[in-house]
């Protein structure tokens, strides 16, 4: 049969339209395919038993027998499973294994796994391990793409030795990163931690703390609420308020850093720094220290609290430095260099200008193998403005040394001290304190002491002066003082019921001045004595002073939350 010209025409169009349609097909199911191809399921190779259903909601193939599927580079073992070839979803029964690239593999009794998105429920004796690491639990959500486990009812983190186990957290093998909440223990051969919430790198030991946490090593604590603490460097980086402690001191503050190896910490923000073996807290706005040598440098406003008894010390000054002091039967001395860091101290002097004084800071050298004695006494030295109170004695001066040793308290540089109603001042005042008092005072040179009486508007006031003064303490309170030699004196005598008799005025080599309810009571005068008394009514009070006389009630601490200020 012939087909007429027009029909021919329109049957050649519809052929090669139908051709082009089936050759675009196949070219769009060929482009499509390896994209299909990397998501879906394919068995590999065919179980022991293989069966095939058709439902109302789509094909099943189930397996049964030493099943092997493989999706990519993951191979999923199972002794039994159940493919849904439509949703791309797979369960699998008994010994199930996950095997990544790079060492990563999943075991568990049962798995539930959405195979578009590459996701693993997994369930019963659950563990999930790479080269170093080894997470058990009973429940986990394991993503395979960021091979990421999660798990919410409990498990279980072993590592190299370290053991972590908390009720919820995430494992990612990849970055050998894992996140613990809520009742988190550590237990490692080195230290022990809880925490509420805290980090963990396996490959680099990085413990990264969210919350509260414990950090218990060999004779000391670590508190944080955030921070890092390289626990194979032994190197902690606390950013919250923190606090150190170990068998001789306790430290806190806003933030610390430590390294274990070296001893060298720092620590910033409200700082405490106990002593706990020799009953004293530095107070700081920072200090520095080292747990080997046990030198501590402390600035921004410190203040040293030393306990005596049920009294207290409170010292402040520009700068603290502690360093620990030798005991007397050591044979071996430190070596010591002396190093002119100090600030220097200016003091004019009549015309020649200014003159320099510079006040130098021992610094021990560092090098020592052995750790320093963490029972010694120290020695702490503060550097200008130094203001003292307790509640029987307060002082300024300019640099202040104290000794644990011997409890002795060294003010220098225009040093003034104030016992209840008497003013000392000379050229140094050395106090010796014990358990619970004040026992003594000693001024080696330019010894003056000076106390008001009467009322405030008749300036009256009793001086003693002298080279130097040895002033006595009972319960805190002056009982008694030595000055000698070049003793002077101006006393108010009164008779007993405190009614003014004159005005003494006294030499001698010695003299003796006796205290009684916080005045002075009477004088005795010893070798070379040279006296007047003059009536009251006939003395120029505003002229009765002794040459070295000063008045400083002004410079006088009044509380201790003014040291703290």
């Amino acid at each position: 049969m012939v087909l007429p010209r027009v029909a021919f025409l329109y049957y050649l169009r519809f052929l090669i339209l139908g051709i082009g349609c089936v050759v675009f097909s196949c070219f769009q199911a060929t482009a499509q395919k390896p994209r299909d191809t990397a998501n879906k399921i394919a068995i590999e190779p065919i179980a022991e038993h293989y069966y095939h259903l058709t439902t109302d909601t789509g094909e099943m193939n189930i397996l049964v027998g030493n099943v092997q599927l493989k999706q990519a580079d993951n191979i999923m073992y199972c002794d039994s499973a159940y493919l849904d070839i439509k949703s791309n979803n797979l369960e699998g029964f008994g010994n199930v294994r996950i095997v990544q690239p790079g060492g990563t593999h999943a075991e568990g009794d049962y798995l539930r796994y959405i195979g578009n998105r590459k996701i693993a429920y997994m369930k019963g004796n659950v563990s999930l391990t790479d080269t170093k690491s080894k997470l058990t639990c009973e429940e986990l959500t394991y993503d395979l793409n960021s091979k990421t486990g999660v798990y919410t009812n409990g498990g279980t983190l072993e590592t190299e030795g370290t053991t972590v186990t908390s009720e919820e957290g995430y494992y990612n093998s990849g970055q050998k990163f894992a996140r613990f909440t809520k009742n988190v223990h550590v237990t490692d051969p080195q230290y022990t931690i809880t925490s509420k919430d805290m980090g963990y790198n396996s490959a680099t030991k990085l413990i990264t703390f969210y919350d509260s946490s414990t950090v218990i090593g060999d004779k000391q604590v670590l508190h944080t609420t955030s921070g890092t603490y390289d626990s194979k460097n032994e190197i902690a980086k606390f950013d919250g308020r923190s606090s150190m402690m170990n068998d001789d001191q306790y430290i806190e503050a806003d933030t610390i850093d430590y390294d274990k190896t070296t001893g060298m910490g720092k620590a910033q923000g409200k700082v405490v720094i106990i002593d706990t073996t020799q009953h004293a807290t530095l107070y700081s706005g920072y200090a520095e220290y080292n747990k080997r040598t046990r030198h501590t440098l402390a600035y921004i406003k410190p203040v040293l609290k030393v306990v005596n008894g049920k009294d207290s010390i409170f010292m402040r000054a520009d700068t603290f430095y502690s360093i620990p002091e030798r005991r007397l039967k050591d044979s071996v001395k430190p070596k010591v260099v002396i190093t002119p860091k100090a600030t220097t101290i200016k003091k004019k002097k009549k015309g020649k200008g200014e003159k320099l004084n510079t006040v130098v800071a021992p610094v021990a050298d560092t090098t020592t193998k052995d750790d320093a004695d963490s029972t010694a006494p120290r020695c702490f030295i503060g550097y200008h403005h130094v203001r003292v109170f307790s509640d029987s004695l307060q002082g300024v001066c300019d640099s202040l040394s104290y000794s644990q040793r011997d409890s002795v308290v060294k003010m220098m540089y225009n040093p003034v001290a104030w016992a209840r109603t008497s003013q000392i001042t000379g050229d140094t005042i050395i106090m010796y304190v014990d358990s619970t008092n004040i026992k003594q005072i000693f001024v080696p040179d330019k010894a003056l002491v000076v106390s008001q009486t009467g009322p405030d508007k008749a300036q009256m006031f009793n001086q003693v002066q002298g080279k130097t003064l040895t002033a006595y303490f009972t319960d805190n309170e002056l009982t008694y003082a030595l000055v000698k030699p070049d003793a002077e004196c101006i006393y108010y005598a009164q008779d007993d019921s405190s009614a003014y008799l004159g005005v003494n005025q006294g030499q001698s080599e010695r003299m003796k001045v006796f205290f009684n309810g916080r005045k002075i009571s009477r004088i005795v005068f010893e070798q070379a004595v040279k006296q007047t008394m003059t009536p009251l009514q006939k003395a120029n009070i505003a002229a009765l002073k002794l040459s070295r006389f000063i008045w400083l009630q002004n410079r006088r601490p009044k509380s201790i939350k003014e040291l703290f200020e």
